[in-house]
């Protein structure tokens, strides 16, 4: 009888035991799809950046472009919109040995701010006189600037104003630490290089009401065309949004990363989020952008049509050569100097890319070319005083147009007693649309530029007559 009243015991202990379990998995099941279906964490959602001191953005925010005057930014107690204070920028003169422009960004030293819940970058600015800033926005972090957007040319008087900079699409801006920046060279009224000072307060984000129409471009609004070949990267350049607050336009340029690019080819040429085209075989694909979500997308004009022609042809190899009579800038055929890099991205420049491999091969390709230069002020000397030509290929990527002209500008000893001189390279040969050009060129027609014991630039100039570019060979030899 003990026996079978312990075993009754067990099975209904057995039973309790598996009833509870079922209740306990079933519950956390329960549990698992609510967790589930919770949003996810968001960033501090923080609107202000300055109002009477800098809000959130912790101690190291402050960086200098390069080539800029560091010591332009001080916190202004005596002068301001509302409060007590305001940001101070001294714009340097042309001549200020410190360096000849002010711009910087300022970067949250932390995790970022989620910005969705706005639209705009708003901010009340003054300046001691009337003064053009060449560009003024937010999103450039120094970390890829994913999502940077900036305005141009923006006039500041000696009044008080209130400036507007749209988001493009705030969805995008999860965790942003770039919050602002700005870059400006002293103008005077007749043009002359002069320093002043602005002021900006009530720096914060927004979400303007009155903010609407969007209108977004790449290319400048453009239908473009190019030929390339497999392998080739593109970028697509000219990406900006136009939108309206109270009757007034505001247009800024917008970091590619904010459209989302369509291939009308993928087999040809697929694109990714940063408007990358990857060239991939032969044949034709358009290259279209629209803005925001799928509910809301507005198609951009502008459009790329990339033709690929195949494999890549490079540059000729460049004559065997005893390395005695050759200073050698960038080519495959023999060692190169030390270079800093091969795009300055100087300030007023447009020009993207640099350094690229196509099918195994290293060349220079440059866009939006307006002027480029090949820095080389951290080598040693590059002496190519017993040199008496320099060397180098040219492939201009589009049509040549009367007029069209690159100027290569070699500068020895950059500094106070820097000394340089310039040709046109069409005075020797022609500019072939899709082919490669060699030039040899005696040192001696540089006019200026007298003994370059110590080359510190070479410049490619085209004042935007000639946009896209491979450059491959450059040396110097005797």
């Amino acid at each position: 009888m003990m026996t079978n009243s312990l075993n009754r015991m067990d099975m209904k202990n057995k039973f309790i035991f598996l009833f509870s379990a079922l209740l306990i998995f079933g519950t956390i099941g329960c549990v698992r799809e609510e967790f589930e279906d919770l949003p996810l964490a968001r960033y501090s959602r923080t609107a202000d950046i300055f109002t009477d001191n800098f809000v959130g953005l912790g101690t190291d925010f402050y960086f200098p472009y390069q080539g800029a005057k560091p010591d332009v930014f001080s916190v202004d107690e005596n002068e301001r919109f509302k409060g007590t204070s305001s940001i101070r920028i001294d714009v340097p003169d042309a001549d200020d040995p410190g360096g000849n422009f002010a711009g910087a960004i300022f970067r949250i030293d932390g995790a970022g701010r989620d910005l969705q819940d706005y639209n705009a970058l708003t901010f009340y600015a003054r300046s001691s006189q009337a003064a053009t800033i060449s560009e003024i926005g937010f999103g450039q972090n120094f970390e890829g600037d994913t999502y940077r957007a900036f305005r141009t040319n923006v006039k500041f008087t000696t009044n008080w104003q209130k400036f507007i900079i749209p988001i493009p699409d705030p969805s995008k801006l999860l965790e942003e630490r770039g919050v602002f920046q700005f870059a400006a060279g002293g103008i005077g009224p007749e043009g002359e290089e002069v320093g002043f000072s602005f002021w900006i307060d009530e720096l914060r984000f927004e979400n303007l009401p009155t903010l609407a129409q969007p209108l977004p471009r790449i290319l400048n609004g453009e239908n473009q065309s190019v030929n390339s070949f497999n392998g080739v990267t593109i970028p697509v350049t000219g990406t900006s949004v136009v939108m309206n607050a109270d009757g007034t336009d505001i247009s800024v340029v917008a970091a590619p990363s904010y459209f989302n690019f369509r291939s009308s080819n993928p087999a040809v040429a697929s694109v990714n989020e940063f408007g990358e085209v990857s060239v991939l075989a032969t044949g034709t694909s358009t290259i279209t952008a629209s803005l925001g979500g799928t509910s809301s997308s507005i198609n951009a004009t502008g459009a790329l049509t990339v033709i690929s022609e195949g494999p890549f042809i490079g540059a000729p190899t460049p004559p065997a050569r005893n390395s005695g009579n050759v200073v050698s800038i960038f080519s495959d055929a023999y060692t190169n100097v030390q270079v800093d890099n091969y795009n300055g991205f100087f300030q007023f420049a447009t020009t993207q890319g640099g350094l690229t491999s196509i099918a195994g091969e290293n060349i220079l390709s440059y866009t939006n070319l307006n002027f480029v230069s090949v820095n080389m002020f951290n080598s040693p000397d590059v002496d190519a005083s017993a040199m008496t030509h320099i060397h180098l290929d040219i492939n201009v990527r589009e049509n040549v147009d009367p007029g069209d002209f690159i100027r290569l500008q070699i500068i020895n000893n950059n500094g106070p007693g820097e000394t340089s001189g310039a040709v046109n390279l069409g005075n020797y040969k022609p500019l072939i649309s899709e082919e490669w050009v060699s030039y040899d060129i005696p040192l001696r027609d540089f006019t200026g530029l007298g003994t370059p014991n110590d080359v510190d630039l070479i410049f490619f100039v085209s004042d935007g007559t000639i946009s896209d570019i491979f450059v491959d060979n450059i040396y110097f030899y005797r």
